[in-house]
């Protein structure tokens, strides 16, 4: 058995001031010795949030606060460089992410592989525009779709393609951000509306008199700060200072059944919400909700549109957050961008033939999105995180972190809620003062840790998917002993 001083050495290396990322792999399980109490190991600050950028950090933080907008809050640090879940600042500080760029480095930081294939494709063709074909967007678009048929979602049930790799069905267009796809899903689903009313009105789709614009969205959402992503966020911080928003959005309480028949009418054309809202605080939908809003939408003529740019791509195991679930719980559109390149920007947008058919040449487009390297990339991470070896592994330690997690409102009552929310690899603890979790994520910041808030009363855990047991075992007994002295301080 693994004596208790040389535990404490270990993760001492681990979260010390070595630049070796490599020893952070070499540790045995066995360093988590006992879960019969919460851990006491990270009382200590070991990264202390400096007042003032230190020498090495202070002329980048100058430089960015003259020219950058100031619209981040950002610590006096700068990163340097990072590898697998581990991150480096200028001063040789090593943090452990358990942010992973806001859900987006699947793979974690500077993967040899994915560096071999951007440096590859980056020397052939990087940028070609989309006035003319090349090699990586069908092959992209048809790994989404066939991986959608193997796993389930968007109407097909889990295993409809097997090995195949038919692709009518579906149809994806690609961007730059999630941000985007959830306009360009708008965008679309406000077309369909029009050419579902005037089929139904006998008039032109472009009539003055056209109704069907209202778009539906829910309590605690994100889709994004453009005007129409932000249009159905509701939060008053993120909205007020930019109104007068988009016309027609409506407003409804997740999971409230009672509700969709009023909030969903004839003049709705789209209604967009994600499975598990990310940084609203990391609340799911319900089955029942989703199938209930599947009929109204159905009843009524909307397009249901799932905002997966958070919770989908594997997070949660399966390609989709909604993959889980029958097919009567299904939208007609899937959003989704964060891990799809590992941290290249790319967004895409997967729908329903059935939607896809109003959309024809000049309707819709894009610069950048796309591009040879973007796809080349996104089906280089798909293809990997996708893999039945790699999917079973996450999902075993997936299931450590939340076992790991679940012991903490046992031990701290009156700080966590009962249950952590969430599940898969992206998961939330609710703290019952709302002043905790900003203080929480500072404490866990200064021990080395990177968390993040979501919501109003919530830590948000969304690491890497290639994190490791090890890794998952310092992560919770830095947050165990930050918990512990919050307690201490209450």
């Amino acid at each position: 058995m693994t004596s208790r001083p040389i535990a404490r050495l270990v993760h001492r290396t681990l979260l010390g001031r070595s630049k070796k990322p490599a020893q952070c792999r070499q540790i045995s399980s066995s360093v988590r010795l006992s879960s019969s109490a919460p851990s006491t190991r990270y009382t200590a600050v070991t990264h202390p949030d400096p007042s003032a950028p230190s020498a090495s950090a202070a002329p980048y933080i100058e430089k960015a606060n003259e020219y950058l907008l100031p619209v981040y809050a950002r610590p006096n640090f700068v990163l340097s460089h990072g590898k697998g879940v581990w991150l480096w600042d200028t001063d040789g500080n090593k943090y452990l992410d358990l942010c992973a760029g806001i859900a987006v480095n699947a793979l974690g930081h500077a993967d040899g592989e994915f560096v071999k294939e951007m440096s590859s494709q980056a020397g052939k063709l990087l940028h070609s525009s989309n006035l003319f074909h090349h090699q990586w967007g069908g092959k992209l678009a048809e790994l989404l779709v066939s991986l959608t048929q193997r796993d389930g979602g968007l109407g097909w049930e889990a295993g409809s393609s097997s090995a195949s790799t038919q692709t009518t069905g579906a149809k994806v267009f690609f961007a730059n951000s999630g941000t985007e796809a959830n306009e360009g899903a708008l965008k679309i689903a406000r077309k369909v509306g029009k050419e579902r009313w005037a089929q139904k009105t006998g008039k032109a789709w472009d009539d003055a008199s056209a109704d069907k614009f209202e778009i539906v969205a829910f309590e605690h959402s994100f889709h994004g700060r453009s005007m129409g992503a932000l249009s159905v966020t509701s939060n008053p911080k993120y909205q007020k200072p930019f109104s007068p928003l988009i016309p027609g959005v409506k407003t409804g309480k997740l999971n409230v059944v009672e509700e969709l028949e009023n909030l969903v009418t004839e003049k709705t054309c789209a209604v967009i919400l994600e499975p598990i809202q990310g940084e609203g605080g990391i609340f799911a939908a319900s089955e029942e909700f989703l199938r209930a809003l599947r009929k109204r939408c159905d009843e009524t003529g909307a397009v249901l549109i799932y905002d997966e740019v958070q919770c989908g791509l594997y997070r949660t195991g399966k390609i989709w957050a909604h993959s889980i679930l029958p097919s009567d719980c299904h939208p007609d559109v899937v959003t989704m961008a964060k891990p799809l390149a590992n941290g290249f920007p790319v967004g895409a947008v997967l729908m329903r033939d059935s939607v896809a058919e109003v959309m024809t040449v000049g309707t819709h487009g894009t610069t950048f999105g796309g591009s040879p390297l973007a796809c080349a990339l996104g089906f280089h991470v798909l293809s990997r995180v996708s893999e039945p070896s790699f999917v079973a592994k996450a999902a075993d330690t997936s299931s450590y972190l939340h076992s790991r997690l679940s012991q903490l409102p046992t031990w701290f009552p009156e700080i966590l809620e009962p249950k952590v929310r969430g599940r898969g690899f992206i998961l939330g603890l609710g703290l019952r003062n709302k002043e905790h979790p900003a203080k929480l994520v500072g404490m866990a910041r200064e021990r080395g840790l990177l968390v993040l808030t979501a919501g109003s009363d919530a830590v948000r855990i969304i690491p890497s998917l290639m994190i490791s047991r090890e890794e998952v075992d310092v992560a919770v007994d830095v947050l165990e002993s930050c918990l512990g002295l919050l307690r201490s301080t209450a």
